[in-house]
């Protein structure tokens, strides 16, 4: 059996892979988004959309890092800023068609992905891989 110290570091070199393999999709499904971007797609959809400080606070990231994201993905033609309801000087930050179009297609192809990768794993590990990383999840710091 390893030691802590030893699970940890293995557990830390096998998440750093797993991001730099997301990244890389990331980047084959569409060259001119990040991991970052699909990321800022995903929570817009999620939000209903928001402003881009509640993105810049949510992901902790710099504004200048959020505004450059932003320009992107509206090049693009993936978001559109529009006026809130509630108080028209804020603008608020929605997927276009485009982008929840861009967006599903992401999920069909990292679903497949991940069935792909975990086809020959058991019902029981699948769940017990599940719970863990729920349960890592669920302790970090900022809630996310």
């Amino acid at each position: 059996m390893p030691s802590r110290d030893q699970s940890v570091t293995t557990i830390q070199r096998e998440l750093t892979a797993f991001a730099r393999r997301a990244r890389a999709a990331a980047a084959r499904m569409h060259p001119e988004l990040s991991l970052v971007s699909f990321t800022l797609l995903s929570h817009l959809e999620d939000q209903q959309g928001c402003r881009a400080t509640d993105l810049a606070a949510y992901y902790m990231l710099d504004k200048s890092t959020i505004s450059r994201q932003i320009a992107a993905l509206e090049k693009l033609g993936f978001i559109e800023r529009r006026s809130d309801p509630a108080d028209h000087r804020i603008q608020l930050l929605h997927l276009t068609a485009a982008g929840t179009e861009k967006l599903a297609e992401a999920a069909v192809l990292r679903r497949h992905a991940f069935h792909e990768r975990l086809a020959d794993w058991d019902e029981t590990d699948l769940g017990r891989f599940a719970a863990y990383l729920l349960r890592y999840n669920s302790t970090a710091p900022d809630g996310s």
